[in-house]
This record gives structure tokens, C-alpha cells and sequence, in this order.
């Protein structure tokens, strides 16, 4: 027994400290407009691939708060939560298409992006997929249909050109 016990608290002690930045750390950062702090914890969620802290420093360099305001670095962190499935994400990049904002203005690239947030549960994109689909050519339409079905096939790994 009292072995177990001396095994168990070694390997507590030894066990690799936890981050206790959080998502709700990180918010209640923002909340407080203390930026820094925020992009600091977004960051370092971004970093270790977690979907919502890539979607918050986004958003985060879009609108400048605690960085300077810097769209490329906003679609860089949206795509690898949109990568991961995310539909929100997806819509999120899906914007920055439409508007031209980090990237040229593409309607194929903003038609794959709702088509794939739309697959993934976000209605509005579906939405405003179908709105955009009357806007294009049959042809700028076929090939955004086919890239979203590549992008689905590859796990999100071949998305776009």
C-alpha cells in the first residue's frame, strides 16, 4: 500500500505541469479589454491546435485589439481551425474571400468555404453559398463544388488551388 501510494505521488510530481490558461481565462481577458493577456492565452491555445483559440486571435488581428490589425494573420489562423472541420471557421474564411480581407477576393474560394461550413452544420453558410451560386458562372461553380468535395475527401488538407 504504501508503495503504491509513493509511486502515485512520484509520478504526480513528475507528470508535466498543465497550462491553467484556458479558453475562459482567455475571455474574461478579453471581457476585461486586458489584450494582451488574451492574445497571449489564444496564442498559446492556437499554437497547440485548439479551434476556438486559432478562431479568437483571428479575430483578434482583424479587428487590431492587443496586435497590430493584420488580415494575412487573420486567415492564417482561421484556416487552421477551418482545416480541422470547424464550420464556424470556415464560414469566418469564407469572409475573408468574399471581401478580398488577407486574400484576393474569390468567389470559387468563398463558394468552397460555405459549401464546406453549410456540410458542417452552419445553415447561414448554406445560405449565402446559394446566394453566391447565382452570382457565378456555371463553370467558377462547378470547380468550387468540385474543390470542396477534394477538400472534404482529404481531411481538409487540399483546400482550394
Amino acid at each position: 500500500m504504501l508503495r503504491a501510494t509513493l509511486l502515485a505521488l512520484s509520478l504526480a510530481f513528475s507528470a508535466p505541469q498543465v497550462s491553467a490558461d484556458t479558453l475562459d481565462d482567455a475571455d474574461n481577458a478579453y471581457d476585461r479589454e486586458d489584450f494582451d493577456t488574451a492574445v497571449k492565452i489564444f496564442r498559446k491555445l492556437a499554437e497547440q491546435g485548439d479551434a476556438d483559440g486559432q478562431i479568437n486571435l483571428g479575430k483578434m488581428y482583424a479587428n487590431g485589439e492587443g496586435v497590430p490589425q493584420d488580415y494575412a494573420e487573420t486567415v492564417k489562423w482561421y484556416r487552421l481551425a477551418a482545416e480541422q472541420g470547424n464550420a464556424y471557421a470556415q464560414v469566418l474564411i469564407g469572409l475573408m474571400y468574399a471581401n478580398g480581407m488577407g486574400v484576393a477576393q474569390d468567389n470559387i474560394m468563398t463558394y468552397m468555404w460555405y459549401s464546406l461550413a453549410s456540410a458542417n452544420g452552419d445553415e447561414g453558410a448554406g445560405e449565402w453559398r446559394d446566394e453566391l451560386a447565382e452570382l457565378i458562372t456555371a463553370t467558377d461553380l462547378a470547380t468550387a463544388r468540385a474543390m470542396a468535395r477534394e477538400c472534404m475527401n482529404s481531411g481538409y488538407k487540399n483546400c482550394g488551388y
